[in-house]
């Protein structure tokens, strides 16, 4: 046989593969249910955008596999994580959200992490995050720095040590000079929200989408219930003009660049928004034929119209970018990991 024809039966070959290969991933959708694992209780921004993905992302996969979603609340969402990661099986039908703030459980090497962030099959995010901290607007406090002379610590909900509602309040403590009386326990933003319309606690270390694009966060910043003092973007946010960032806050009061690296670690887990992801070792043609389904949900008009009557803002980021984000941005020197270990163990 000539090169010529060689080369075309290898073209062909290849031809023939894909096309079996396809007809298999479409046999094994067929029938199906895919569960999307929140990890945190109905009613806040990740319960919402699971839903909304759960509702449209079938119809985008050969098959048309019915989609689910379960709240599976604990330990700040680790309880999801470790069950995605150690539990469910392999095969592209069992995937979790849950608070990016968890790798630095792992990176501080915590008991109860039972999975490798670096692992996981991503599946993508819906929206990227950005910090903002309020407390209700009827205590004391008009500006961050006043927080310095409380005659006592106020209470800020926490939804698990190794959150981002953790680490944000007490990092901006860590900048400014103030203390606060962070009390764990709480299962998702909701619950705390609802302790802060009862007086128990009085601040939250949250997302700004989450605030202005659920309840109560759209209500209360609309009345003034409550006073956000400061946020977590590289610059502010139009709708917070008179609210200084984290970056302003560290040049004010002149720290140095080992917290400013510190800074950059625990703000990383924002690029990565509300991650989607499944257990390690999901085969590569599935997650392929997920991934850009999950792209096309979040690009469908008639999703982003509903995205944006429920107050969420799509920002998409795609399963490959949020694993070259994993492996070359998340990575840590070994001086950064202990100062964040003595942070977070204070």
């Amino acid at each position: 046989m000539s090169q010529s024809g060689i080369f075309s039966a290898a073209v062909l070959l290849v031809g023939l593969l894909s096309g079996a290969l396809a007809q298999a991933q479409s046999s094994f959708f067929e029938g199906k249910t895919v569960r999307f694992l929140v990890g945190f209780t109905p009613g806040g921004s990740y319960d919402l955008w699971a839903r909304v993905i759960a509702t449209h992302m079938g119809k985008y996969i050969p098959g048309n596999p019915t989609f689910v979603v379960q709240n599976m609340s604990g330990g700040g969402s680790m309880v999801a994580a470790n069950y995605v990661h150690n539990v469910a099986k392999p095969d592209g039908l069992t995937f979790a959200t849950v608070t990016p703030g968890l790798y630095t459980e792992q990176l501080y090497g915590r008991k109860e992490v039972q999975y490798d962030w670096f692992k996981l099959s991503y599946l993508g995010s819906p929206e990227r995050t950005a910090r903002i901290f309020y407390l209700r607007a009827d205590t004391p406090y008009r500006t961050i720095e006043d927080l310095r002379t409380a005659a006592e610590p106020a209470k800020c909900g926490v939804t698990g040590l190794g959150t981002a509602s953790y680490y944000w309040p007490k990092l901006l403590g860590e900048i400014v000079g103030f203390k606060l009386n962070l009390v764990t326990g709480y299962q998702g933003s909701s619950d705390v929200n609802l302790a802060i319309e009862r007086g128990e606690v009085h601040c939250w270390g949250g997302t700004l989408q989450a605030t202005f694009g659920s309840e109560p966060g759209r209500t209360w910043m609309k009345n003034g219930f409550v006073r956000v003092l400061a946020q977590g973007g590289p610059k502010r946010d139009v709708r917070l003009g008179d609210v200084p960032t984290i970056w302003e806050l560290l040049d004010k009061h002149n720290k140095n660049p080992t917290l400013r690296g510190l800074t950059r670690v625990l703000l990383a887990p924002d690029d990565m928004g509300r991650p989607f992801f499944g257990p390690p070792r999901v085969p590569a043609e599935r997650m392929k034929i997920l991934r850009a389904a999950f792209i096309k949900v979040l690009t469908d008009p008639e999703v982003l119209a509903d995205a944006r009557k429920k107050g969420l803002d799509p920002a998409p980021v795609s399963g490959d970018e949020l694993e070259t984000l994993v492996v070359k941005d998340l990575v840590q020197p070994a001086e950064v990991i202990q100062r964040m270990k003595a942070f977070l163990q204070n």
